[in-house]
C-alpha cells in the first residue's frame, strides 16, 4: 500500500492559508474544519510551510496567551517533510515516527496533492495487516496435511 491510496480514501480537501494571515484565523479554520493543520501556500500556491495545533500551543506558552498579533509566517514550521505518491505506508510511518511529526504534506514536484495525519497511516497500515491476515489464515486452513 502508498500514500496514493490513502489520499484515494480521503476528501481530496486541501486546508491551507497565507504566511501574511493572522494566527487567530489560522485557529478560526482549524476549529471550523476540525483539522489540526493548516498548509501554508504563498501567493502563487507554493507550499512554504505549515502551522499545527503543537505550533500554536508552543506559541501560547511562550508570548503568554496573546496570538492576536502573530502572523503565520511567525510561527509556521519552514522546515518540511515531505512525501510523495509512490512512497510506502510503511516509509511514511517511520519518517513520521523518526521526525515525532502527525502531519506529511504529500507532493509532485512542487504541487500540493495533499495531507496525510499519522492516523491516515495508522488506518492504512491496520487495513493493511487485516488483509494480510485473512490471506494466511485461508492459506493455513487450506494446507495440505
Amino acid at each position: 500500500m502508498n500514500v496514493r491510496d490513502i489520499l484515494a480514501v480521503k476528501s481530496g480537501e486541501i486546508y491551507s492559508i497565507s504566511p501574511a494571515n493572522l494566527v487567530t484565523e489560522a485557529i478560526s479554520l482549524m476549529v471550523q474544519h476540525n483539522i489540526g493543520s493548516l498548509m501554508v501556500l504563498d501567493a502563487a500556491g507554493v507550499l512554504v510551510g505549515i502551522i499545527t495545533e503543537r505550533d500554536i500551543l508552543r506559541a501560547t506558552h511562550k508570548y503568554s496567551c496573546d496570538l492576536t498579533k502573530l502572523k503565520v509566517s511567525d510561527l509556521m514550521t519552514t522546515d518540511l517533510i515531505v512525501a510523495g505518491l509512490e512512497d510506502t505506508v510503511n516509509y511514511v510511518r517511520m519518517i513520521m515516527t523518526e521526525n515525532r511529526i502527525r502531519h506529511l504534506p504529500i507532493m509532485d514536484g512542487d504541487k500540493v496533492l495533499g495531507l496525510i495525519t499519522f492516523h491516515d497511516v495508522a488506518k492504512a497500515s491496520y487495513k493493511e495487516i487485516t488483509f494480510e491476515n485473512e490471506l494466511l489464515k485461508k492459506y493455513i486452513k487450506h494446507w495440505p496435511e
